[in-house]
């Protein structure tokens, strides 16, 4: 059983305004606390691995400083073939990514931690999906960043905008996962922290 306060603070441990936007679906209070944790990859390890690391450790940074209440951590991971794509470092970076995924397959592997500060208790889950690339010339590419600009998205792609018109073929289970934050899994972990986020008066009671 849950040990947390009746009304609990939810925080999200995230600055991307996508995760933001995307956990005001649920109608929630919340805040906003920027984890300052490092995204650096370890020597081999694999995108689904790094994405549940990286989700968690920004849950605990932030977890570690509140006396209670509940904090959401999120990272997601790009990967084609061996390579792990991140965050383009510019516009040389993002057209070089762009490139290498045209005509291919995408795995996007986006981490879900969700942390009781109280407790300790801890969830985790990693939701998979794939994107399969339309084949891209350089003018196609140098005009989709012109028009949207996603270098604050791994791999270049911000598929809930223009990215779309990039792409022939996508699947996965949950669509806010390819946008960065899995709704579907976290209202899960809400649940089972006695959160019912359809539950009567549960919106107003929450608060940031």
């Amino acid at each position: 059983m849950s040990k947390i306060q009746p009304n609990p603070t939810l925080t999200l441990a995230s600055t991307s305004p996508f995760r933001k936007e995307l956990l005001e679906r649920l109608g929630m209070k919340f805040s906003v606390v920027a984890p300052g944790v490092d995204e650096t990859a370890h020597p081999g390890e694999a995108g689904q691995e790094l994405a549940r690391r990286l989700s968690t450790e920004k849950a605990s940074a932030v977890a570690a400083t509140l006396p209670s209440g509940l904090v959401v951590g999120s990272d997601q991971v790009a990967v084609l073939g061996d390579e792990i794509l991140g965050k383009p470092r510019d516009r040389a970076d993002a057209i070089r990514q762009l490139t290498l995924s045209s005509g291919r397959e995408l795995s996007l592997y986006t981490g879900l931690a969700l942390i009781n500060a109280a407790t300790g208790a801890a969830q985790q889950d990693v939701i998979p999906y794939r994107v399969r690339y339309r084949d891209l010339s350089l003018a196609q590419i140098e005009q989709y960043l012109d028009l949207d600009e996603p270098y604050g998205c791994c791999g270049s792609l911000r598929a809930e905008s223009l990215g779309i018109a990039l792409l022939n073929d996508l699947s996965g289970p949950d669509p806010t996962a390819l946008i960065g934050l899995p709704l579907i899994s976290l209202v899960e972990m809400l649940n089972a922290e006695g959160i019912d986020v359809l539950g009567s008066g549960v919106s107003a009671n929450l608060h940031g």
